[in-house]
């Protein structure tokens, strides 16, 4: 299906499950796109509505317009629901997905019965790594980013046993259109909702990755802390739990 966005974007998503289902839309991480959740597809549409969509300027939807901010992340997120016809639902986003689950719960906690954040802070990186990485993938295309990007994702374990799903997702990344790649970068490079989330009203579960880099157990723990309803679980994973540890991300979605 495609769900025409406030700026002019189209963003591919798809549903699986009972449409009568309580419904769970997740939102993928930056450089992926929406099969990054299969794990949990196939593990939670018997009992929930999976929305499952790219993220503007990732996979088959496009990259419009000049440069975006995190609402425009989050109000994609609102037009999904509403293209689909769903008034609440749960919602798990991870990375750069989950940031855009922290505003959705600063600006939109009407919609969401429950914010799952995964792999996540509230302010992600260094400004200015961001501003750098979006001028390199512009001038020199995808290949340094995707080729270094398991390391960033993943264990060493995990990579060594499961290399065909890793090289799967590195694929993914290298094919990720360079400009949406870049502006989602520039997103990132702005975005600090630290002096915000103290506010946010919304139940949200954090989770982190034991070895993940990115954002780290602290990062998780300080979100943790500094949300008024938070609980925190840390899972034995990298970067990207939800395919890492599965089969835990999955309890913790539906125990």
């Amino acid at each position: 299906m495609w769900i025409h966005t406030h700026d002019g974007n189209r963003l591919y998503a798809r549903s699986f499950g009972d449409e009568q289902a309580p419904a769970l839309i997740f939102c993928n991480s930056l450089g992926t796109d929406h099969s990054m959740w299969q794990p949990q597809i196939d593990a939670l549409s018997t009992d929930y509505r999976v929305i499952v969509y790219d993220t503007r300027g990732h996979g088959h939807s496009s990259a419009k317009g000049g440069s975006w901010t995190l609402a425009d992340l989050g109000r994609d997120v609102i037009s999904v629901l509403d293209g689909f016809n769903i008034p609440t639902a749960g919602f798990c986003g991870i990375s750069m997905g989950g940031l855009t689950g922290l505003w959705l719960a600063l600006h939109h906690a009407e919609r969401f019965n429950r914010i799952i954040i995964s792999n996540t802070a509230a302010k992600i990186g260094n400004t200015e790594a961001w501003s750098a990485r979006a001028r390199s993938v512009r001038s020199e295309g995808m290949n340094a980013i995707a080729d270094s990007a398991a390391s960033r994702w993943f264990s060493d374990d995990f990579c060594r046993r499961n290399a065909a799903a890793v090289a799967r997702l590195t694929e993914i990344l290298r094919h990720t259109p360079a400009e949406g790649y870049a502006k989602c970068c520039e997103i990132l490079a702005a975005a600090d909702l630290r002096p915000h989330i103290h506010t946010a009203k919304s139940d949200i579960l954090v989770i982190g990755g034991t070895a993940d880099p990115v954002t780290t157990p602290d990062d998780a723990q300080w979100l943790a802390s500094t949300l008024p309803h938070a609980t925190l679980a840390v899972l034995p994973a990298s970067h990207i739990a939800n395919i890492e540890a599965a089969e835990e991300f999955n309890r913790l979605l539906h125990p």
